[in-house]
């Protein structure tokens, strides 16, 4: 599959293909909130998440030792961490899952959002952000966790540590061919927002999630 906004092209799992073609189908629905939704919850249902709970996915990157969000993985470790979490999906659900299928689908996904140019390596980061996104959870325990991740010792984080974590986050969308609806990849301009709104405290904190936006369209 050829992506010409990115100017790259990459080989994608003919399953995934099938699904690319079905989000394509999505894009005469005129509102981008609800488009993007559409393709997510395409998205999630087609990789399984949409059985995988933020319990489990915890459960998993502790098990597989991925605490540091900055280190970066190779596709074997992702490889890894994807079957984990599958046969902990299967045990605990009771479920037949096509393991292998949902691996490679899952992989796929991972690297055409966070690794276009298959240079073969992702931050624990992105492969965080791409499974609780799309995981079964309250929305604000995945902003909770998500912003845990970016936090030092007290709740907070600074201005590089949550443009990371935006930058993450708007990979998805931008994947989907939905960034312009959310203000473009450039999240800079919602961080120095975020920091303006609580100029008072020299960092940033959970309690100000809901007081400023988390993709770049502020």
């Amino acid at each position: 599959m050829q992506h010409h906004q990115a100017q790259t092209t990459c080989w994608d799992h003919p399953k995934m293909t099938e699904l690319y073609q079905a989000l394509a189908e999505l894009n005469n629905i005129k509102f981008s909130a609800y488009r993007t939704a559409m393709k997510l919850r395409r998205v999630q249902k087609a990789l399984r998440l949409d059985l995988v709970a933020l319990s489990s996915l915890v459960d998993v990157f502790r098990e597989q030792e991925l605490q540091q969000g900055e280190h970066v993985m190779d596709v074997v470790e992702v490889i890894h961490g994807l079957t984990a979490m599958y046969e902990r999906l299967e045990e605990q659900r009771s479920i037949l899952v096509n393991i292998p299928l949902c691996v490679d689908m899952c992989l796929n996904w991972l690297l055409n959002v966070y690794d276009s140019a298959r240079n073969g390596k992702m931050r624990v980061l992105s492969f965080k952000m791409g499974l609780v996104s799309l995981c079964i959870a309250d929305v604000q325990e995945k902003y909770k966790y998500l912003f845990r991740q970016v936090s030092g010792p007290g709740g907070l984080t600074d201005q590089r540590h949550l443009s990371l974590l935006l930058h993450e986050a708007i990979q998805i969308p931008r994947q989907l061919g939905e960034v312009a609806a959310f203000g473009g990849s450039n999240t800079e301009p919602s961080v120095r927002s975020c920091f303006r709104m609580v100029r008072t405290r020299p960092r940033f904190t959970p309690r100000s999630i809901n007081r400023c936006a988390w993709s770049s369209g502020g």
